[in-house]
């Protein structure tokens, strides 16, 4: 929780020199902005995309799709490798991910309209990768679903980032 008593998503615990990313950077003032949270043993997230984020009419861009499932599923491996390590999301030093891997099957139209919930679970959690399994719901309906093996961001290469970005 914050100081104002509003729950943290994972991205908010983000080193600043990486909270730039399209999906899911709170620095990204043009990006998506995604926000996940844990429920119980998943990792949930909420997202109503917009009508330009069309494919076909009445239906989301399978692109969307992917990248929703791509920053939910880097998020949900912080979560999860913070929780191997037993301690806070907020502890040093920071463990960030990216992306190695992604795979995404589109099992129905994802209608735009409704407000996509995003849960997602480690399969795997290693020391340099976690493997995380997402589903996309809309209506309660499940849409796609994905795969994420994150790369942990190695320690040197987050200060150089944070060196990169001091003024």
């Amino acid at each position: 929780m914050s100081a104002s008593g509003e729950r943290k998503a994972f991205q908010d615990h983000y080193p600043a020199a990486t909270q730039h990313c399209y999906g899911c950077g709170a620095r990204n003032p043009d990006g998506y902005r995604i926000r996940s949270f844990a429920e119980g043993e998943e990792a949930v997230c909420r997202f109503t995309p917009e009508p330009f984020h069309t494919a076909v009419p009445g239906a989301v861009y399978g692109g969307l799709i992917a990248s929703l499932i791509d920053c939910h599923g880097t998020g949900t491996a912080a979560w999860e490798a913070y929780r191997a390590e037993g301690r806070a999301m907020d502890s040093d030093p920071p463990l960030r991910f990216v992306t190695g891997s992604l795979k995404v099957s589109y099992r129905k139209p994802t209608p735009l309209g409704a407000e996509l919930l995003l849960r997602a679970r480690a399969t795997e959690v290693g020391d340099r990768k976690v493997r995380v399994s997402v589903q996309v719901e809309a209506g309660g309906v499940v849409t796609a679903e994905g795969e994420v093996v994150a790369v942990r961001i190695p320690e040197a290469w987050l200060e150089s980032l944070a060196s990169d970005a001091a003024p």
